[in-house]
């Protein structure tokens, strides 16, 4: 791929479950995402487990050449990473740190399918954008519609005044791999509210 099919991105973090959900399309999704990572050159940041959503993917990317950085604090390590280490792994002590190193190693973000963990590192992911402690795309891998039900609650609170529609465009939805990763190269995400913050203030 070339520079103007990924834009300035030259690394991207995922956030995905520690399960691989129900159904295989959700393991069949985030093989493509890897192997769509890798064949554009993408260095592929994530949680470091190598169990559920985070291994297929992290599998899948190393497997096809990608660069992989995992993050993982001190006590998830015997419970995320079952089996070999896939890539460079950073091994911090909290999930704030984990979060923050995510963040400085991206230049971008995609939220797969995952629990409250995978919820948690969006919510906060989009709330350091509205602040303005980074100014980095944000997307929603929606694997058969997914996050159908986020998406109506954040139209929600746009409509009942809780959050500003300038900040519900700081989302930028695909259900296809390709597609997605398109989308997050072409997305400038609007202004955050304070410019001066940076992670060391979040």
């Amino acid at each position: 791929m070339t520079k103007s099919e990924n834009g300035e991105l030259k690394s991207i973090c995922v956030f995905c479950g520690s399960s691989a959900g129900e159904r295989p399309l959700y393991r069949q999704a985030a093989e493509a995402l890897g192997a769509a990572m890798a064949r554009r050159r993408l260095t592929l940041v994530y949680g470091g487990g190598s169990i559920g959503l985070m291994g297929v993917l992290a599998r899948s990317a190393r497997a096809h050449g990608c660069e992989v950085v995992g993050v993982i604090p001190e006590p998830l390590q015997t419970q995320e990473l079952a089996g070999a280490q896939i890539g460079e792994l950073i091994v911090v002590k909290t999930m704030h740190e984990r979060k923050a190193v995510m963040t400085e190693r991206a230049d971008a973000f995609i939220a797969m399918p995952g629990g409250f963990g995978t919820l948690d590192e969006l919510f906060e992911t989009l709330t350091w954008g509205q602040l303005g402690i980074h100014n980095k795309p944000i997307g929603l891998f929606n694997i058969d519609d997914f996050f159908q039900p986020l998406l109506r609650l954040i139209e929600n609170a746009v409509a009942e005044g809780f959050v500003r529609p300038i900040d519900q465009g700081r989302l930028v939805v695909a259900d296809e791999a390709n597609a997605m990763l398109t989308a997050i190269a072409a997305h400038k995400p609007p202004p955050g509210l304070i410019t001066w913050m940076d992670l060391d203030q979040a």
